[in-house]
């Protein structure tokens, strides 16, 4: 659905708490088509508050979209490792945010 995001003028970004290395091997395994960035220290995922919140060491799976002027307009955050949100909804958020 990648496509669908370029549509709307919308830049997507993953953060990985793996290392640059780990990282890429995602991206080459997953086929991912936008930046996916190495959060090693897991300092972004602590800033965004996801870091451990499943008391297992990593960041909890989570949406965010932030707005050009840095604002959080909408977030989704994990209640499980497996817990996403699904693709349409991130769109129609986005949508509902540029109308």
């Amino acid at each position: 659905m990648y496509p669908e995001f370029l549509k709307r003028n919308v830049s997507l970004a993953a953060i990985s708490t793996d290392d640059t290395a780990d990282a890429l091997k995602m991206v080459e395994l997953t086929g991912a088509e936008f930046p996916v960035l190495a959060d090693k220290d897991a300092a972004v995922a602590k800033d965004y508050g996801v870091y451990n919140l499943l008391h297992d060491g990593v960041a909890t799976p989570a949406a965010f979209i932030v707005a050009p002027e840095g604002n959080i307009e909408w977030r989704y955050v994990g209640k499980s490792i497996a817990d996403r949100p699904p693709l349409d909804e991130i769109l129609a958020q986005v949508d509902r945010l540029i109308q």
